[in-house]
């Protein structure tokens, strides 16, 4: 490998669980926005040249809600605390379809970045299961993985990357996916305010610090060497960067956080090595204009930086093929 890349990545998961009432309320209008905000983006991404890796939660690949009953694990995640559970109260709370519960499925969205042929499907596993949550047991996250796998192959989808929700996993759980067929994940920060942990352990002094980092450079850059990568497998191909949606309390820091992104990938594009940005879709619901300028700002200097020094876009699978070699 003789030059760097330029991975994407992005968490595509809608909202799920017991606190839908008071989310859909607070932050509804997000993810009603997404369906416009994704579009603007593949066609961003389209004009770039872009390859992204879309990391999806299992339940919406579903287009009703008897399809999505009748694909459920046997065994669900046993969380201590209940509420981190979607399962609980699931039949109460999902609509009838897409139409009228366009905060629960994502078929059209699966169906629209599926014309897109550069990208890739990841799973986000089946239920947005958290790994390191107490309660849960490893056993529960094999069978939901399994079922992400069945539906998304009922949908001609075949998943090779893995992103764990909330970035929680450990060695065990990376074993369990190798065992079906996972070849790359997204792995955090090599810094310990992006360490793997449950929620409990996410301190406000962590997420401060990761704040400050998003403007500041306290970590680093974050760009890494393939042959470090290549030492294990699945392969762990690191994030780089959370790309923070625009804040309008913080929008005269907006400079600093671009900055902060386009001096990750120059050294990375210099260097040969690997630079990893990810974000939510449902980041550019609000503010949508606001957050595709950014992008556009990002992927116009990945297009400086491709034509100068042959930077390369990669999916997380497409990378995991190249190493493999």
């Amino acid at each position: 490998m003789s030059n760097g890349k330029f991975v994407i990545s992005l968490d595509l998961e809608l909202i799920w669980g017991v606190k839908d009432i008071e989310t859909i309320d607070s932050y509804g209008d997000a993810i009603i926005g997404t369906r416009k905000a994704l579009e603007a983006m593949l066609i961003c991404f389209d004009r770039y040249n872009i390859s992204a890796t879309f990391a999806t939660v299992g339940f919406l690949f579903h287009k009703t809600k008897k399809q999505l009953l009748g694909n459920l694990p046997i065994s669900k995640p046993t969380y201590l605390n209940e509420k981190l559970s979607p399962y609980k109260g699931l039949e109460n709370y999902l609509g009838k379809d897409e139409d009228l519960d366009p905060y629960h499925y994502g078929a059209s969205l699966i169906k629209l970045i599926s014309k897109y042929k550069l990208h890739e499907f990841a799973t986000h596993t089946y239920c947005h299961y958290y790994c390191l949550e107490e309660g849960q047991t490893m056993v529960q996250f094999e069978e939901d993985l399994k079922l992400a796998i069945v539906v998304a192959k009922m949908n001609d989808v075949m998943f090779r990357s893995i992103v764990f929700p909330r970035n929680q996993y450990n060695e065990h759980y990376i074993k369990v996916c190798k065992n079906h067929g996972i070849t790359s994940y997204r792995g955090t920060e090599k810094s310990f305010i992006y360490e793997s942990s449950k929620g409990s352990k996410q301190s406000l002094f962590k997420r401060g610090l990761r704040l400050i980092d998003a403007y500041i450079n306290i970590t680093g850059h974050n760009c890494y060497n393939v042959d470090i990568i290549k030492q294990s497998f699945p392969y762990n191909i690191p994030s780089s960067r959370l790309l923070r949606p625009y804040s309008k309390k913080l929008r005269y820091l907006e400079r600093l956080k671009l900055s902060r992104i386009k001096n990750g990938m120059t050294i990375a594009a210099k260097n040969n090595l690997v630079y990893h940005l990810w974000w939510h879709p449902h980041n550019f619901g609000r503010n949508c204009k606001e957050n595709m300028i950014l992008l556009e700002s990002i992927l116009e200097h990945y297009n400086y930086l491709h034509n100068k020094y042959y930077f390369q876009s990669m999916t997380m699978s497409d990378l995991s093929k190249e190493l493999n070699t």
